[in-house]
């Protein structure tokens, strides 16, 4: 099976979130099932210089008056063919993939992205870069979800996958745009790309693709309601057989405790005392006094009101009462940074707060951190609570989407639970995430049932074999349709 993956973000080159980690990690998996799989990456800035030996393919004439070079190397550590689009007036810019350099996307977001989906189309038919053609295109998220009208429009019969990583983001757009991206008037309309009287990239991909994924069972269910399907809920139940979730997996060779390059000290789940000396490392490095006794919290995510995270600072002054720690990484909504560094302020011997990405301390974090904290309101999969079961750093979650799909809860009496994993929150409210913690904690100060816990949540399979061979048979079943 020859496969395109189409992606705007990747680990290790572009990363803004968990899509950079999926689109680093799928393909990787799917080759060792024997996919010819080839991905498909817009050439931001920095990334050519990141990548081996290039080699340019040809020159592609997208739409009417835009040209770009389409450029072959190497996803770096892998022999895994990676197609760059080289048009740096679009890419070659600082700031973000999507974000301008101190707020606000880019105001061609339209243009930028469109190109990405058009010329995965036309890779997707005879063309003067490449002899390969694919059998299948993975598509993945707004920013890639014209890919599959193009390929109606422009007479492919490649099969298309849409896969959608965070539906509240949706890639709708002034609709006079679909002049310039060579969209038909004639499907502008309710039943087409038309969402609200805009050009919406995630409705033409949900409308098109052949069939579509989402990154966990729990979430394919969610988005078929009025309270998580912003607006798509009607098309996504119409489209129910052809929608499946499939629960995201992690790279378990870039997140191995036992090998990790970013930690001083490696360990397993048979040498679980040397988790305490990254814990201790962790807790220097951050200014926090190192008692390896003390139960260190830790969030690793963007500060926003999806991830729950301003439930935090509302219950702080009760948690910290504990004489817990608390270490945060991240950024996201100014209000909420501000609340943390004020947290940080108030309580220096026990709360630490790094603003921003630093995949290193991600990393250290990760292992070094007691208990990990995701209360989020929604989480289509999420990777990081993933990283704390490999990591036996233990999370605490809410009840939904694929949090719900990777930790097993359970009550904790004379003895832990055999499918314990984590703690699950009952509902989205603060004091119920107050006392989930107040349950976590109880369980670390009995190093027994902690160690178990720990031992359970790292036996946890979290790689992605299980859910490429799920990719597999969804691939199978769109070419079959």
């Amino acid at each position: 099976m020859r496969l395109l993956f189409v992606t705007s973000e990747i680990f290790p080159l572009i990363k803004t979130g968990g899509l950079a980690d999926v689109s680093g990690a799928l393909p990787i998996a799917l080759a060792e099932y024997g996919v010819d799989v080839r991905i498909l990456l817009p050439a931001y800035r920095g990334v050519i210089a990141k990548c081996g030996q290039v080699k340019a393919l040809g020159r592609m004439q997208p739409f009417h008056d835009v040209f770009c070079e389409i450029l072959e190397t190497r996803l770096p550590g892998t022999e895994i063919p990676l197609l760059l689009i080289d048009h740096p007036a679009l890419f070659d810019r600082e700031g973000g993939p999507y974000h301008q350099p101190q707020s606000g996307d880019w105001q061609d977001n339209a243009l930028r992205f469109g190109l990405l989906s058009k010329v995965a189309a036309m890779l997707a038919i005879p063309n003067r870069c490449q002899q390969w053609l694919p059998d299948m295109v993975h598509c993945n998220d707004w920013q890639t979800g014209l890919t599959p009208y193009f390929l109606q429009q422009i007479g492919s019969h490649v099969k298309s996958i849409l896969s959608i990583h965070n539906l509240a983001f949706q890639g709708n757009f002034h609709a006079d745009w679909r002049y310039q991206l060579g969209l038909s008037e004639q499907d502008f309309h309710p039943q087409g790309y038309e969402f609200y009287g805009q050009l919406s990239f995630m409705k033409a991909g949900l409308q098109y693709a052949t069939k579509l994924s989402t990154v966990s069972p729990t979430y394919a269910k969610e988005i078929q309601t009025a309270e998580f399907g912003f607006g798509f809920e009607g098309l996504l139940q119409s489209r129910q057989s052809d929608l499946i979730g499939i629960l995201n997996g992690i790279d378990t060779h870039t997140w191995n405790p036992a090998s990790d390059p970013f930690l001083e000290s490696h360990y397993a789940a048979d040498s679980l005392d040397n988790k305490t000396k990254v814990k201790r490392a962790l807790q220097q490095e951050l200014g926090l006094p190192d008692s390896p006794h003390t139960p260190l919290l830790g969030v690793v995510s963007r500060l926003t009101y999806q991830k729950g995270l301003d439930m935090l600072p509302e219950i702080a002054d009760q948690l910290l009462a504990t004489g817990a720690q608390l270490a945060v990484l991240g950024n996201g909504e100014v209000a909420l940074e501000q609340q943390f560094l004020q947290l940080k302020q108030r309580y220096p011997q026990q709360v630490a707060v790094t603003i921003g990405y630093h995949e290193p301390l991600s990393h250290r974090m990760m292992a070094g951190v007691d208990i990990f904290v995701m209360p989020s309101r929604f989480e289509p999969c999420g990777l990081n609570q993933m990283y704390g079961l490999r990591y036996g750093t233990i999370p605490v979650v809410a009840n939904t989407g694929g949090l719900a799909d990777s930790v097993t809860g359970g009550r904790i009496t004379n003895t832990v639970p055999s499918d314990m994993t984590g703690f699950v929150m009952a509902d989205k409210q603060p004091q119920t995430l107050l006392v989930t913690l107040g349950a976590a904690m109880a369980a670390y100060a009995n190093n027994g049932h902690w160690q178990t816990l720990q031992k359970q949540a790292m036996a946890d399979d979290v790689s992605w074999h299980h859910s490429a061979k799920q990719y597999l048979l969804l691939y199978q079943a769109a070419l079959a349709a």
